[in-house]
């Protein structure tokens, strides 16, 4: 079945544009949405989702009610929910596979609201801008394009993507809204930042560029399914287990200097969070420390496993206490 508008099914043969123009609510939506100031989510109650990762929970989880991911430029947030269940799902999406990744996380928000009898599932997107190279609009019409090959309805309910998330300032276009958050009891979609982005922010970072996309001169992509990051039904964050060997010219990238690192491992330089710079270092840098995480990381070649403590922050478990 299609993607739909109000129940009417959206022609992808069309310029976005003309959908915007046709269902003039998405744009005020969006404008809605990018009038609101980011709120800064603490870590208490909040999973955060890196780039290339997924989570689905419920409102029942007793441990997660903010599901969260920022630092998109031109990558999509993608929130998809089931209205019945109230289960919902936050992925951080690059392009890398668009079309497995929405089946993806379309077969995890079912797997929650199968024994559901009313309600329908409803998407929102956000993130992109206007940038030189349109990677952002690919993304937006390889997830539009995604979305209506599903078998079942799906309804667009924010579209504040790509043109209608940018900003232009000295001819120079920025996102407006770079990270979203949901509150998966209220179902409320807010812009947002996040001052802590674990655990293993580092870890999980260096397993997304060691897959790293193909317009990026770092080594040989070699792509991975999106990774669900978490198992709802036990409320527990699991990492990994994750495998690569020896990063290649990891030296040579961390003796370049701030300008060629922006240049060349980003694929918006201009558009970038200040932070952006070292956080591409401090990836390298556990690259370099761990050439073989099957030895330093993961002996055992089991997940690194967090359950949230008492506090709502996450704690990590021992294997055998699960």
């Amino acid at each position: 079945m299609p993607l739909l508008v109000n129940g009417a099914r959206v022609d992808l043969a069309r310029p976005t544009g003309d959908m915007i123009r046709a269902h003039p609510h998405l744009e005020e939506k969006a404008k809605l949405l990018r009038s609101q100031p980011a709120q800064t989510v603490e870590p208490k109650g909040l999973l955060y989702v890196q780039q290339r990762e997924f989570a689905v929970t419920t409102p029942k989880d007793g441990s997660v009610s903010i599901l969260g991911s920022d630092d998109a430029t031109t990558c999509h947030i993608v929130v998809l929910r089931h209205t019945g269940s109230g289960a919902t799902c936050l992925t951080h999406c690059d392009g890398s596979d668009t079309e497995a990744e929405v089946s993806l996380i379309m077969s995890s928000v079912k797997s929650f609201s199968s024994s559901t009898g009313c309600g329908r599932l409803e998407v929102h997107l956000v993130g992109g801008f206007n940038d030189d190279r349109q990677l952002s609009q690919k993304l937006t019409n390889q997830l539009l394009r995604a979305f209506d090959l599903q078998p079942e309805d799906v309804h667009l309910v924010t579209f504040c993507v790509t043109e209608l998330n940018d900003r232009e300032e000295q001819d120079i276009h920025f996102p407006i809204i770079y990270g979203i958050a949901v509150n998966v009891k209220t179902a409320e979609i807010f812009p947002a930042t996040f001052p802590v982005k674990g655990p293993d922010e580092d870890l999980r970072s260096a397993h997304t560029l060691t897959g790293a996309p193909p317009w990026l001169p770092l080594q040989p992509p070699v792509f991975f399914q999106l990774t669900n990051i978490y198992d709802a039904k036990t409320e527990q964050l699991r990492i990994g287990p994750y495998f690569w060997g020896p990063f290649p010219h990891v030296d040579f990238w961390l003796e370049q200097d701030d300008a060629q690192i922006l240049q060349n491992l980003s694929t918006s330089p201009l558009a970038e969070p200040p932070h952006f710079v070292s956080h591409i270092r401090s990836t390298l840098t556990f690259l370099k420390e761990h050439p073989f995480p099957s030895r330093s990381l993961f002996p055992d070649r089991k997940p690194r496993i967090y359950k949230k403590n008492e506090e709502g922050l996450w704690e990590q478990v021992c294997s055998d206490k699960i």
